[in-house]
């Protein structure tokens, strides 16, 4: 039986801590250790544990090791779902152990915002050469033409160019949309699309300012949601490609283009990147969890990175509970 394993690997208030982190989201030890103020090697005994119990999983990306939470999958052991009720009950009953759990969560959300800070500043920082610095990496020609190959010759509707840059896709396919909106947190990336643009109709284009994970729209309000080469820079992919959802429309296509998961570390150290791309069976549970149908992935393999294509199509409009955020509006 598997009582006594999971029973022992509840024991410790520290890895009952680690499982209601892991409950909301999926993170990296080094994350971990950071929030509970002890060493790596310390907090990945307290893993092993969790692991062995079959309430975590690992995932290796690069030279980093996510976890996430194993209660609910369909491998869980058959204490997953009293172990689940175990953590809500000890956190709304122990005043002490929930505000310990709320104390984490604000630590975990202060690293992550300073880690957002670094990314805005190198964003900022790279605005004028971002289209050069993407070539970098793999050419833009061939990937633009799969792209478009990938969305087909129907009409786009109304577009979200999620994380638009400097504007390129925005002009590339506004003549195969109805209007098309282009967000960036940056606005220093907005201003040299919004120069980009300049001659594109007034009333087809938008620029907006705002964050991928809380998007500044109604539910239901585009046909086409697409991300180019954005992202890898997400802390939580779950929660933007949920976002996506809520503002696609039913039967809207979503298309992601990123690269296929690799090991080049320099990217995240030097460039920024959360994430050192995704293969195809990541994508396909972050799609599919979001809502969207998968349909199969393009490849572009290149030198030293492979470009990825991913693309999926929205199922009928889900209950949203989330509501529009104000934002700052501009016309290109």
């Amino acid at each position: 039986m598997r009582i006594d394993p999971t029973l022992r690997a509840l024991a410790d208030p520290t890895r009952l801590r680690i499982m209601r982190l892991l409950s909301a989201m999926e993170l990296a030890v080094g994350e971990l250790a950071q929030v509970l103020g002890q060493s790596q090697p310390r907090v990945s005994r307290h893993i092993r544990i969790l692991c062995d119990a079959g309430l975590a999983e690992r995932r290796k990306e690069g030279s980093w090791v996510f976890l996430r939470s194993a209660i609910g999958a369909t491998r869980a052991p058959p204490m997953g779902a009293a172990a689940a009720r175990l953590l809500d009950v000890a956190e709304a009953d122990d005043a002490t152990f929930a505000a310990r759990c709320a104390e984490d969560r604000r630590h975990l959300a202060a690293i992550r915002a300073a880690r957002e800070v670094s990314a805005e500043g190198y964003f900022s920082r790279h605005a004028e050469e971002w289209d050069t610095l993407r070539g970098l990496h793999s050419p833009d020609g061939p990937v633009e033409a799969a792209l478009a190959r990938a969305l087909g010759t129907r009409s786009l509707g109304a577009l979200l160019d999620v994380g638009t840059g400097t504007g390129r896709m925005a002009e590339l396919f506004a003549p195969a949309s109805d209007h098309v909106t282009g967000l960036d947190k940056s606005p220093e990336m907005l201003r040299i699309a919004r120069a980009r643009l300049q001659n594109l109709p007034s009333d087809g284009v938008a620029l907006v300012q705002g964050d991928f994970t809380a998007l500044p729209f109604a539910d239901d309000s585009f046909d086409t949601v697409l991300f180019h080469q954005v992202l890898h820079y997400a802390q939580v992919p779950e929660a933007v490609l949920a976002e996506a959802a809520r503002v696609a429309r039913s039967g809207a296509t979503v298309a992601i283009v990123d690269f296929a998961a690799h090991d080049r570390e320099e990217l995240r150290e030097k460039h920024a990147h959360a994430r050192l791309g995704f293969s195809d069976e990541q994508m396909l549970a972050l799609l599919s969890s979001a809502g969207f149908a998968p349909a199969p992935p393009v490849a572009l393999p290149g030198k030293p990175l492979t470009v990825k294509i991913w693309t999926g199509m929205r199922g009928s409009s889900a209950d949203h509970s989330l509501t529009p955020h104000n934002t700052k509006v501009s016309r290109a």
